[in-house]
């Protein structure tokens, strides 16, 4: 009896330092705010050495950070590289190769009408870990084309402003004080917030200000646009940091930006002209995409890494060490999920299983050369390649070790490149390593048969049933 009454006391002493731990990890969950842009090339930021664009803002977080050269996004168009970030999976798994259109299109390139509300998501995670979630800015998990689509609130978000989505439109430009104004509320309700602010720059049309272009008067037009846009965007971004500041929490708060793809470029040269969005209105065309990508090839919608390899800063003053740049640690934007679950200290669903890695140690300053976990990339791209397009055939692509491996849609035609000496893609190796285009090949074609066939749950319009089936 003794015994069994010690073993009873020791267990409710282990229960009771486990709680005492829980509760304190939940007193110190860091505010989350993930700032996700759109179409911001690699190299359109002041400190990384664009020649005019000023991002004095975004400079600050990489001076009080830590800046990844080496995240890639998980496709090299919007709508997928937006889902990685929800799910922690490559959007593959969903069906989703491209961005969201009308349902025609969506019906016609074997894709959904948005993402299943169902699917794992980061927000209702961080919600259910006690955070109050927020989404402001673009959506594009469905389209404002697509009235029946599921609203943001769906998702596991407890407040919203946004566009590309069923329902009212955010004006592009009141991104950042939703943004403020819910952080408000979340001071009030003690919770720990989590924020989605995924801006509108530098995609098109570009609303800009005078204000800005003032700023860039002695540019050419085109620059100036494109310029002004951005800075708009930094703008922003300073008087979200501002706030921060003001009210004690930058010590509080991880804070990391980023872009869901490599910069938009025409494919020919195209006169500068009004284009019009049916979700933010009208404004410059892509006459006026001037972004750069510091000398990756590629641009949106390519997988080299001109259109994958975005900016990631983080920062988290104390946690996230300060004015480092780390050139190692290949950061995908399917480990955003595990990584602000381990932060926040939330539990990820049973019987899910991520695609991504937790990159806490790599963001707390141990930087980790080789990557362990394979890297895929799914997108629907033309072959033979278009002669204004030359880097823009790649439909398959997998990152493994030290190795990353493009082909085209049948596997045809591979290119090898060693991508962690030769991260600007200068040199197929595919000839001298055939034995690795071998391996990584088996792993592209293994990797599609876990992949569905065709869309599946809850993710079709109503209008879908006028329209004939293209799958």
């Amino acid at each position: 009896m003794a015994r069994c009454a010690l073993c009873l006391f020791s267990s409710l002493l282990f229960l009771l330092g486990v709680l005492k731990t829980s509760a304190a990890s939940a007193e110190e969950q860091p505010n989350i705010i993930f700032i996700f842009a759109d179409d911001w090339g690699w190299g359109d930021l002041s400190c990384h050495g664009h020649p005019y664009v000023k991002t004095p803002n975004i400079d600050r977080l990489a001076r009080e950070g830590t800046d990844f050269h080496r995240f890639t996004v998980a496709s090299g168009v919007c709508s997928p590289s937006r889902t990685a970030v929800m799910t922690g999976h490559f959007p593959a798994r969903y069906n989703i190769n491209g961005h969201f259109a009308w349902v025609e299109q969506n019906a016609r390139r074997n894709m959904p009408d948005w993402l299943n509300p169902a699917a794992p998501l980061l927000p209702r995670m961080l919600q259910q870990a006690g955070y109050l979630t927020g989404h402001f800015g673009k959506w594009h998990l469905a389209n404002d084309m697509i009235p029946d689509s599921p609203l943001p609130s769906e998702y596991g978000y407890d407040k919203y402003g946004a566009f590309n989505c069923a329902g009212e439109q955010m004006p592009v430009h009141e991104d950042v004080n939703q943004a403020i104004a819910f952080i408000e509320e979340a001071g009030k309700q003690r919770k720990p917030f989590f924020i989605n602010l995924w801006m509108h720059e530098p995609h098109t049309p570009f609303h800009v200000l005078p204000k800005y272009r003032w700023w860039f008067q002695d540019l050419d037009e085109a620059d100036n646009i494109y310029a002004a846009t951005l800075a708009h965007a930094d703008d922003r971004i300073g008087q979200l940091l501002d706030v921060l500041d003001e009210n004690g929490l930058t010590e509080k708060t991880l804070v990391i930006f980023s872009s869901d793809n490599g910069p938009a470029r025409a494919a020919r040269p195209t006169e500068l002209d009004l284009s019009y969005d049916t979700a933010t209105g009208a404004g410059f065309g892509i006459g006026a995409s001037k972004g750069i990508t510091g000398g990756r090839k590629g641009y949106k919608a390519a997988l080299f890494e001109g259109g994958i390899c975005v900016p990631c800063i983080a920062r988290w003053p104390g946690t996230i060490p300060a004015g480092i740049v780390d050139n190692q640690t290949r950061i995908s934007a399917v480990d955003i999920l595990p990584t602000f679950c381990e932060f926040a200290g939330a539990t990820m669903p049973e019987g899910y299983v991520p695609d991504g890695i937790s990159q806490v140690t790599a963001l707390c300053g141990k930087p980790t050369p080789v990557r362990k976990k394979s890297l895929f990339w799914k997108m629907s791209s033309p072959w033979p390649a278009p002669k204004s397009r030359q880097f823009h055939w790649g439909s398959y692509a997998v990152v493994d070790g030290p190795w990353k491996l493009i082909g085209n849609v049948d596997l045809s035609h591979v290119e090898l490149y060693d991508i962690t000496h030769d991260q600007k893609e200068s040199t197929d190796c595919s000839a001298e390593h055939s034995e690795v285009v071998g391996v990584l090949k088996t792993k592209i074609l293994q990797w599609q048969q876990t992949l569905p066939s065709q869309p599946e749950g809850p993710v079709f319009s109503s209008s879908r049933t006028n329209i004939p089936s293209a799958l």
